[in-house]
């Protein structure tokens, strides 16, 4: 539809526009609406602004990578992958190894280690995960009644992520966060990923990681605006001001730290 839009003359895209607004207000519990046309409408993100940043090369050659490994459901995450991606290419730049706590499949760590060129870096990426699904030991009673363990459906994949990183520079880490962080054989980190979908290992991680975290690395915080995980919102902000800092909010649901 957007594209048929833009093909209309200006003054009957006006007319439909306020057309689809009035109606759009008439459903009840629906907020006044920007009416299109979109440029991006996916996982729970839409906009009427400019998004060609989606259209780069490099980047549209990493994400259609990284889907393929099945790691999002069907979902279209291509915002959140650039926010990833973004923030590890401003950590080439830095000190320090990648660390992902919450891999999954591999599918965003894998989209990140070709938009940066990975292997050209003189870095190790840390890849942490049961490679099964939640540990139990670590959902909280809140966090069970919001349904998080019914929302997310995993499978064994240890020995697919270990095939899909063979011969990259990626360390694969098997056991549930806290217990494996010591086996991290890392003095700087200057990206840090966590999207273990619950609160208490996210915040061991965040933790345990935080003096090691050179000046201007971020911690990109996958969960921490959505739906169900308020235990992480909270706990990330009660973080963020113990440590004097802030969490950039973004609209995409992820949230971003950077180390001073």
């Amino acid at each position: 539809m957007p594209n048929v839009l833009r093909s209309l003359p200006r003054g009957l895209r006006k007319v439909i526009s306020q057309v689809a607004h009035k109606l759009a207000l008439r459903v009840p519990g629906v907020p006044e609406l920007v009416v299109g046309p979109l440029t991006y409408n996916q996982d729970g993100l839409a906009t009427v602004h400019n998004c060609d940043f989606l259209n780069e090369k490099r980047f549209l050659e990493a994400y259609q990578i990284g889907e393929k490994l099945d790691s999002w459901g069907g979902s279209q995450i291509q915002w959140r992958a650039y926010v990833a991606c973004w923030a590890a290419d401003k950590a080439s730049r830095l000190e320090g190894d990648f660390v992902e706590c919450g891999v999954n499949r591999g599918g965003l760590s894998r989209t990140v280690m070709h938009y940066v060129d990975f292997q050209k870096l003189d870095k190790s990426f840390y890849l942490l995960d049961t490679f099964r699904g939640f540990d139990d030991r670590y959902i909280s009673d809140v966090e069970r009644a919001r349904g998080i363990t019914n929302h997310y459906r995993y499978e064994e994949c240890y020995d697919f992520v270990v095939r899909t990183f063979e011969g990259f520079r990626a360390v694969i880490i098997r056991g549930a966060v806290p217990e494996t962080l010591p086996q991290v054989n890392a003095t700087k980190v200057c990206y840090l990923s966590l999207d273990m979908n619950c609160a208490a290992p996210e915040i061991a991680a965040a933790e345990y990681f935080w003096d090691t975290l050179v000046p201007g690395a971020a911690i990109v915080l996958d969960d921490y605006a959505w739906q169900k995980h308020d235990e992480q919102r909270l706990a990330f902000d009660r973080f963020a001001l113990e440590k004097g800092v802030m969490v950039l909010p973004l609209p995409t649901g992820q949230g971003l730290i950077f180390k001073p």
